[in-house]
This record gives structure tokens, sequence and C-alpha cells, in this order.
């Protein structure tokens, strides 16, 4: 997972006219050992460099002990989608490959998923030793997310935390945050505006505290006040509340009122990614797949709650992918027995680990990596914590497609700018978001 990938590709359409046929071969990059079996499966997955390399060794090792060869199917992130999309759409469906958590409920509706419950029940490895939020984010009976057929494995879980620079600290001379005690908002504003400076005098501010994109940010903020995006039966949008119009607001106003955050014209210079990677802003996101990107950073980077709005409890949320199977695939055991290796085996968690792309799946050795607080970053166990309870999932992640809410971001601009309210804006955005989401109601009852 990544920062910049989209976490949900939107609706799956017209699978239902799609005629699944025999597994085949496509993508950008491939590689097998043809000599290791008499069997062939494919694996299709998305990622960086880091996590190719993970998965080419993992696979070897399983291709070793198991009469079957895999052929590799990686693609870029901002690919994946639509090349998934079109082995579908052409009948050239890989054997084993990754689900976004958006699109599970219709791959199943459309046939293309295996329901791989008896497998994975009759195994021998331990499914109560993978965090169950990733286990039940592949769990669907029909109606919901959560319950019913497994139809994957985690191919991980990703825990959203926030991170800061430990040296811009210290060479401020303030205290460093409470890794158990989140900030309040008043006091997150305080300590930023310390953190917020001049440091050449040149009248040009060059060390920000933060950097906060909305769509990956404003979900910590708006739970944690109290808010929503939708209800617990996932029929309404419930965005047009005093308690979101707050969040938003005050997630406005760290750039217009009290300018923390680079402005537009300032990120069009330089992208606040690349000032939190050049040491230049205090507090930024942090997920797992940046591990290995961030062991390169010239400064000390570690974990913290998210601030915590009217609610006084931090939150977050907590993303995954999965493997699956394909429904057709001539080889349903072997393609399983992959899905469970590279989900829940040791050997394969320890090759993703190592590559630091992830937290471990399984809970025992995921314990035991946390307690490591001598490498960086050294509050590991925020993300454990994340996981295990106050993580959620996002909004759309368990809805029949994400068009509702992808509506919410679509005109935000002004908010941020500062030319339109918070109230206003929710009230308006509202009812367009609850055509979409009435659209994907529809939309599963019809693939049922």
């Amino acid at each position: 997972m990544d920062i910049k990938k989209v976490f949900f590709s939107g609706a799956v359409l017209g699978l239902s006219s799609l005629l699944l046929g025999a597994c085949g071969n496509s993508g950008d990059s491939s590689s097998s050992n043809t000599d290791s079996g008499s069997k062939e499966i494919t694996f299709m997955f998305r990622g960086g460099e880091d996590e190719k390399k993970a998965y080419e060794t993992a696979i070897k090792q399983f291709e070793e002990d198991n009469d079957v060869s895999v052929k590799i199917i990686a693609t870029d992130a901002d690919q994946y989608a639509t090349k998934l999309q079109a082995a579908i759409s052409g009948g050239n469906m890989p054997d084993v490959f990754y689900i976004e958590q958006g699109n599970l409920m219709a791959y199943v509706d459309n046939g293309v998923l295996l329901d791989i419950t008896d497998q994975i029940e009759g195994s021998d490895f331990d499914l109560s030793n993978i965090w169950e939020y990733g286990v039940n984010s592949y769990r669907y009976d029909g109606e919901k997310v959560g319950a019913g057929a497994l139809y994957g494995l985690p191919k991980d879980v990703g825990p959203f935390a926030l991170g800061y620079n430990k040296d811009m600290f210290e060479e401020a001379g303030i205290e460093l945050p409470d890794i158990d005690t989140p900030y309040t908002w008043d006091e997150f504003v305080d300590v930023s505006k310390q953190l917020t400076k001049d440091s050449d005098g040149d009248g040009k501010v060059d060390q920000w505290a933060t950097g906060f994109n909305v769509n990956w940010s404003l979900q910590a903020f708006a739970w944690s006040n109290g808010a929503d995006w939708i209800n617990e039966d996932k029929d309404t949008v419930t965005v047009d509340t005093p308690e979101f119009a707050e969040a938003l607001q005050w997630f406005a106003d760290l750039q217009n009122v009290h300018e923390l955050t680079p402005s537009i014209s300032d990120a069009q210079t330089l992208d606040t990614y690349q000032r939190w990677m050049n040491g230049e802003i205090a507090f930024f996101p942090v997920g797992p797949w940046d591990m290995s990107t961030y062991a390169g950073l010239d400064f000390e980077y570690d974990l913290i709650p998210w601030p915590a709005g009217s609610t006084g409890e931090s939150a977050t949320y907590v993303g995954s992918l999965g493997i699956g199977v394909a429904s057709k695939t001539e080889y349903p055991d072997e393609a399983v027995k992959l899905v469970e290796y590279l989900s829940a085996s040791e050997e394969g968690q320890q090759q993703l680990v190592d590559a630091q792309i992830q937290i471990p799946n399984l809970i025992d050795m995921a314990e035991e990596w946390a307690s490591d607080t001598e490498s960086v970053p050294n509050n590991k166990q925020e993300f454990l914590d994340i996981v295990q309870d106050y993580g959620r999932a996002m909004p759309a992640a368990t809805t029949y497609n994400s068009e509702w809410y992808d509506e919410f971001f679509i005109n935000i601009q002004p908010v941020l700018d500062g030319d339109q309210t918070a109230a206003d804006y929710v009230k308006e955005v509202q009812p367009k978001m609850q055509d979409k989401l009435d659209a994907a109601i529809q939309q599963q009852e019809t693939a049922k």
C-alpha cells in the first residue's frame, strides 16, 4: 500500500457480462521458474521495486517446497486496476491476484473469486493468529462484508499513523509528543506554531508544521470529532452535521488561519511529501509501506497518535489489500496454497517484513517485531494499536462502489482555499453523495 495509491478503484463495471476463461499471462513484467514443477499458476500484484524483490524471493521458496511453478505478473500501482479489469474482460485471469477492499462484493457477485473457506478451514495454520480485521475484510455473505464465506486472505493490513520529525522537536527545544496520549486540537496548533518558522530570516517560511492531504488525513479529524461519512447500516450519508463541519473547518484553518501548512503556490514549488522527505515538515502521515523509503531520511522520525477532537480519542484508518483466487483457476489447491503462503506463513511474511513494506500479518510475529524500540521508527507499537484498537476501514471500503465517497472530494477546493465555509459545503454535497450511494445500493441489488 502507498499513500499515493488509489485504495478504491471504483465500480466494477459490466462484470456480470464477462466470461471467465482459462488462466493466462498479461502485464508489464513477469518471471517464473518453470523447472520447479509441472503445474504453473500465475500471480498478479502491484508494487514498487522493494515489494517485487520480496515477492520474488518468497515465491522462489514456495516453488521449491511445492510441485508447482509460479509466473509473476507485476504492475505499477496506477496500472493494476486497469490491467486486472482487462484480464477479466478478456477471459485471461491470473490464478492468484490482489483484491482491493472496495471491489470484493462485486467480484464475488459476478463470479470472479473462488470461495476458499473449506480449504482455509482445513489447513493447518492458525487463522486466529492473523489480524481479525484483515481476515474479515475478505468475508462476504451476499449482503455485507465482514461475515460469511472467505474469498481471500489479507496481503497486509495498513495502519495509517502520524509521523513526526524528532530532530525538529529537539532543535526547537520542544518536549517530544506523548506516544500514549494524543494532542488535543488546541495543543496541536500551539506546538505547530512553534515549529513553523522562517529559519533564514528572509521573510519566507521554510519550515512547516503540517503537510496533510485532505483525501488521506481528514478521516482522522472527522472521526475523532464524532463525525462520519456514512451511518452504520451503510445506507445514509452523514456529512451534514455540526461535528463534521467543525472538523473540516479546523482542517482548512490549519492553512488559512494558522498558516501551518504550505499554501497552494508553495506546494506547486515543492509538494508536501518532498518537503517531509527534505526535513522541512514536522508532522506527516506514515504507513508501514513507507518504512523502506523513510529508512533513508536524513532525520529521525517516530510515530504518535493523531490529534483528538471532541471525543478525546485518536482516530485513523486502517486499510488492507487481499489476495484471492480466480474462480475458474485450473489448479485451485495450488492457488490457495500460494495465498496461504504469502499471507500466513512465517517464511513468506518474514520476506515482506524484512523488506520494510508492511507489518506482519501474524499477530505473534507482529508483537515481537514491535518490541524492537531501537530501530526507526521506535514506536512501531502505534501501528499495532491502530489495527487492534482504534483504526477504522475507509468509508467506502464496504460499500458496493466508492463513487458516493469520491463525490465528497470533487469540489472541496474552495473550502481548503478559505472561499467557502465547511458548513455550507457539507450541506451542499450531502444530497449529491446520497444519490450516488442510492445508486450503489441499487447496483448491488441488481447484481444479486
